[in-house]
């Protein structure tokens, strides 16, 4: 089958994707002739990369669009890489999880934080890959321009918020300003953000006078300050050209299969600011075709295009990048490759700062393996185990003066949580505050689910995956009981160790000795995030226990409601939550609950308020 498509390749551009046995999207390319360019990945050349072999032995299928154009095949070709984001391709990392900053497409429209980028008639600024140079930001513009921040659908206040009694806001919500006046402070946040500081002073300043001339002195000494915070910006600035371009300049520094991609922003020759991006499966390419790759990705999210972008290598795609580019901003854009003099200077500057990136990314990659990989081999030499402790299995008991006992299992492997493996326990057989007993059960019931599983299918398993180190969150009594349940279902060769919560020594049966890891050792720490991760599991599910009880008791206190009708209400609204934020006549379509006993409902949760924040405060 795959035969036969190759055969019917068209001699035409367009875009091919490639797919694997599970018929997903591994690969997406485009070409300028599609028969030559998939055919050519089928000709076994000695010189093709690792990750071009790997690609090859995975295809099982392929599709392909044609298109006009080769511009056409790139921007399609983008699209798909954003969408389908294969495996094969090298992927802006994480640029889903990166913030931006979106002016909605609203009557009013505000500047919100989003992660998530739609085809919505909004307009997007970023990614930014600093959160603190995000929140800067955000403050200036809420600063300098007097938007809203509310999320308001329809305006019917009869008085403005806060934010309009200390100038933040300019108060649409009771006519402080029609939509068209409200527009242009719009444009004005777009152009401030599109680095336009300039343009945007020439504006407000015109604005200014004009104000004076009407006598609106207030209006004017508004804008005499708005322009005061711009030209403070402007002043923070660093002059990097002569002229006034608009630039972005690009390097990139090389690491393990990924790569740093540093970009400053250049507007009206002035330095405005830099980001640092990664690209990940990067190895097998060129430099120039990791920097292709980066801006097809990352300028297919941008509404914004500078009319120079400088790169530090030759691009094999470049007039169709510019074609594409151009196109996209409406005017010309060049990707030049400076050869000498500032532009060349400042490109290098570029390259240090990716460069410094990427060590700092390399560095914090080194530290994180040695608090993980690290501590997992110095515990084994610690506590003299046959074998690295691979996986490690944490428990806790959480109650309150024995009531809603609780226990918690939390699973590291490889020194890392692996949360889809924790588990929760509901203590069944114990009443009141007994730690030990309660300890007995829950790893009772826990081994004793891992003899019952060998018999079914491994899908419905859930803990027939055994620890390589078993920590109990306790002293010997914990301990003991843990140990006697294991023994009796089979598994008392599992290291098992109790950790005591004040001096953080470890305990075992078989020494009567503490163990006392080093202070400082990546051990300790290690074993400290297990025992507090199971800690914070097992009060969180407590408390969760605990809140329902209590909410459920106020259900209780209401005439007319027994434990029939509270089941009933329980049942049809899903939580305490949606019956506390319902209508009266949503409480009527419950069946079995008349207006008599909907008015005693509704009443008495909208005249026990304080009651009812109490109870959410202590469940937080």
């Amino acid at each position: 089958m795959l035969q036969d498509k190759l055969k019917a390749l068209p001699n035409k551009p367009g875009v091919y994707l490639m797919k694997n046995d599970a018929e997903e999207i591994i690969y997406v390319g485009k070409a300028i002739s599609l028969k030559n360019r998939v055919k050519s990945y089928f000709q076994n050349k000695k010189q093709d990369s690792a990750k071009t072999r790997a690609l090859v032995k995975n295809i099982a299928d392929l599709e392909y669009i044609i298109t006009d154009s080769e511009m056409e095949a790139l921007i399609l070709e983008c699209n798909l890489i954003k969408k389908h984001r294969p495996k094969y391709n090298v992927s802006l990392k994480d640029d889903k999880t990166y913030p931006y900053l979106k002016i909605t497409p609203e009557d009013y429209p505000r500047v919100i934080v989003t992660r998530n980028v739609y085809k919505d008639g909004a307009k997007y600024f970023g990614p930014y890959t600093s959160a603190t140079t995000l929140r800067e930001t955000i403050e200036l513009l809420k600063r300098l321009f007097p938007f809203r921040s509310c999320n308001q659908k329809v305006f019917i206040n009869e008085r403005p918020c806060l934010n309009a009694h200390i100038n933040r806001c300019l108060a649409p919500c009771v006519g402080g300003i029609n939509r068209e006046q409200y527009s242009k402070l719009i444009k004005q946040v777009i152009l401030f953000l599109e680095g336009k500081q300039e343009d945007l002073l020439v504006k407000l300043e015109k604005d200014m006078e004009q104000a004076a001339l009407n006598l609106e002195f207030e209006r004017a000494a508004q804008l005499r300050d708005q322009i005061g915070g711009i030209k403070q910006v402007i002043e923070k600035q660093k002059i990097v050209s002569g002229g006034h371009e608009d630039q972005d300049v690009m390097a990139i520094a090389r690491g393990f299969n990924e790569a740093s991609v540093q970009v400053f922003f250049i507007r009206g020759g002035k330095l405005i600011g830099r980001e640092n991006y990664f690209l990940k499966g990067t190895d097998d390419l060129e430099r120039g075709e990791v920097l292709e790759a980066f801006i097809k990705q990352y300028y297919i999210q941008q509404d914004f295009v500078p009319r120079e972008i400088l790169v530090e290598t030759e691009l094999s795609e470049v007039k169709v990048l510019e074609q594409w580019l151009t196109e996209k901003k409406g005017s010309r854009v060049y990707i030049k490759v400076p050869k000498k003099g500032e532009r060349k200077e400042l490109l290098e500057l570029v390259g240090k700062n990716a460069l410094e990136a990427m060590e700092k990314v390399e560095l914090e990659k080194q530290q994180k393996k040695a608090m993980t990989e690290g501590a997992v081999m110095e515990l084994q030499k610690e506590l003299a185990l046959q074998r690295p402790p691979l996986r490690i299995e944490c428990y806790d008991i959480s109650n309150t003066q024995g009531t809603e006992s609780v226990a918690s299992m939390v699973v590291f492997e490889g020194g890392k949580p692996k949360k889809d493996q924790y588990r929760r326990f509901k203590i069944k057989t114990v009443e009141g505050s007994n730690d030990f007993a309660s300890m007995y059960e829950v790893i009772s019931r826990r081994f004793r689910n891992a003899n019952e599983e060998k018999d079914i299918t491994e899908q419905k398993r859930k803990f027939s995956i055994l620890p390589d180190l078993v920590i109990i969150d306790g002293g010997k009594g914990q301990l003991q009981a843990a140990n006697k349940a294991m023994q009796e279902q089979g598994y008392a060769h599992i290291p098992t160790y109790g950790l005591a919560k004040r001096e953080e020594w470890l305990f075992t049966e078989e020494h009567g000795e503490p163990i006392i890891l080093p202070r400082a050792s990546t051990a300790l720490y290690l074993l400290q995030r297990v025992r507090d991760e199971a800690h914070r599991f097992a009060i969180t599910y407590h408390r969760s226990l605990r809140g329902k009880r209590n909410l459920a008791s106020i259900l209780d206190d209401i005439p007319g409601i027994g434990d029939k009708r509270k089941k009933i209400l329980l049942q049809h609204f899903g939580s305490f939550k949606k019956i506390q934020e319902s209508s009266l006549a949503d409480l009527l379509q419950v069946e079995g609950i008349n207006q008599k006993v909907a008015e005693a409902i509704y009443d008495y949760l909208h005249t026990h308020q304080d009651l009812l924040l109490r109870t959410k405060h202590k469940k937080e």
